[in-house]
C-alpha cells in the first residue's frame, strides 16, 4: 500500500504516507485554498438561498493558474462565444470554486485527521472523500503544471522536465507533480469497477 491507493470496502481507499508525504500534500492543498480565494459566506441573517442566486465574475482570471482551473467555456475566437463564455462564467463559476475549496478542504481535514507519529499513517477515505481528493488532486496538478508550464510533449515523457538536471530549481516541482500524478492514477484505478 505505500505510496499508492488500495481499494477498501464500501467504495473508499486507503493510502501509506510517511510525515513529509503528509506534510507536503497538506502545504500545497493549503496554497490552492489561498489560490482560490475564499468563499462568499452568507452574512449572519442573510437568506443562504440568495447565493444559490448570485452572480460570479464574467471575465476569465488573469492567474495562468486560475484560467487553468476556471477556463473559458466557448473560447474565445468571436464576440458571440466570448458573450456566451462570460455568461456562462457568470453562472457557474461560484459553484465551481466552492466545489474545488471543498475538496481542497477535505484534503487538508482528512490528513490533520491522521495520528502524528515519526513514522506517518495509513490515511482511509470514504466513497465520497475519495471524489473530494480527485478533485483536489486533479486541480494541485494542474496548478502546478501550469507553474511549470507543462505542455503535451512532456506529458508523454519525453519532455524535457523528465531530464532535469538536480540542480534545477524547477525540479522538487517537478517531482511533486508527478508524484500527484502516480497518486491521482492510484486512486482512479481503485474507484474503477
Amino acid at each position: 500500500m505505500a505510496g499508492h491507493f488500495e481499494a477498501t470496502p464500501g467504495g473508499g481507499a486507503a493510502v501509506a504516507l510517511d510525515e513529509v508525504e503528509i506534510a507536503i500534500l497538506r502545504s500545497l492543498a493549503v496554497q490552492l485554498l489561498e489560490l482560490i480565494g475564499p468563499g462568499d459566506e452568507p452574512a449572519d441573517g442573510e437568506d443562504p438561498l440568495a447565493a444559490l442566486f448570485a452572480e460570479g465574475p464574467s471575465e476569465p482570471p488573469t492567474d495562468p493558474a486560475l484560467a487553468r482551473l476556471f477556463p473559458e467555456a466557448y473560447g474565445d475566437e468571436d464576440s458571440e462565444l466570448r458573450a456566451a463564455s462570460a455568461e456562462f462564467r457568470r453562472f457557474t463559476e461560484n459553484d465551481l470554486r466552492t466545489r474545488k475549496r471543498n475538496d481542497a478542504l477535505t484534503v487538508v481535514r482528512t490528513l490533520d485527521a491522521l495520528p502524528s507519529g515519526a513514522e506517518g499513517a495509513v490515511l482511509t477515505l470514504s466513497a465520497d472523500e475519495c471524489r473530494n481528493w480527485l478533485g483536489a488532486l486533479n486541480d494541485l496538478r494542474l496548478t502546478i503544471g501550469t507553474r511549470l508550464e507543462v505542455s503535451d510533449e512532456d506529458e508523454g515523457g519525453e519532455g524535457s522536465l523528465y531530464r532535469l538536471p538536480d540542480s534545477d530549481p524547477r525540479k522538487p516541482m517537478v517531482m511533486a507533480y508527478l508524484w500527484l500524478g502516480a497518486l491521482q492514477e492510484t486512486l482512479v484505478e481503485t474507484l474503477m469497477p
